[in-house]
């Protein structure tokens, strides 16, 4: 079964220097029809304007994947880390038994555009710990890229779910297929572009749930980076 979640009935707030929107409830934003989608919890979307950010705040338990599309996040936090995200790469805080961190656009200029993903741990109390990795945008060319995975497989993050992320950049006029093992479960995210699934005309923003599937097929006529989440 494939059931979509329209970007445009997101919860989208315009705070002046944050533009988000949230897939699945989060803060200010309550709708009991989408608390999450079995371990996923949070993918929001946000913009973020030149030189401002997130203060400093706590986490736990909870492992944190973010992903930039597109200007650079710098990000801090309680465990030494300083680091820069950049298009192509995806940073992995596993909040466990409590870390705080602050994420900034260092930009005078320019904004950033960046995904945050929350997924539930495998158990309470790991701990914190801070991955960054970049992914050759070659490696996703009309295919599906790892980036984070229980095992750190093919070189991705690790993660501490049954829980895998990948990416692909489809290609014009190209499908491209994949397979879920039995009882698995999936969420499709676009991140750009506009896609087919199942009949199903997708746009930037808009999310699918997947589930009872034994696999699918995308397709685009312009072109589409997509991320798909493989939960167990």
């Amino acid at each position: 079964m494939f059931v979509v979640r329209p970007a445009r009935e997101r919860g989208c707030f315009d705070h002046g220097w944050l533009k988000t929107c949230h897939t699945f409830s989060f803060a200010g934003y309550h709708d009991p029809r989408y608390m999450g989608f079995e371990s996923l919890r949070v993918i929001n979307e946000d913009h973020v304007a030149p030189g401002m950010g997130f203060g400093t705040h706590p986490h736990r338990d909870m492992e944190i994947v973010t992903y930039v599309l597109e200007g650079a996040l710098e990000h801090k936090d309680s465990m030494g880390n300083g680091e820069v995200l950049r298009p192509s790469e995806f940073q992995r805080m596993t909040a466990g038994t409590g870390i705080t961190h602050s994420e900034f656009n260092p930009s005078a200029e320019e904004p950033v555009h960046l995904y945050q993903i929350w997924l539930l741990p495998d158990r309470k109390g790991h701990t914190p710990s801070y991955e960054q990795k970049s992914f050759e945008k070659s490696g996703r060319e009309g295919r599906w890229q790892v980036v984070a995975s229980p095992d750190g497989r093919e070189g991705s993050l690790s993660i501490h779910q049954d829980a895998t992320i990948q990416l692909a950049d489809l290609r014009a006029g190209k499908e491209l297929e994949y397979s879920f093992a039995g009882g698995r479960s999936g969420w499709l995210q676009v991140l750009r572009g506009k896609a087919t699934l199942d009949g199903n005309a997708l746009t930037a923003g808009d999310g699918v749930a997947i589930s009872d599937e034994a696999g699918m097929a995308l397709s685009t006529e312009a072109g589409a980076e997509v991320m798909l989440f493989d939960l167990g």
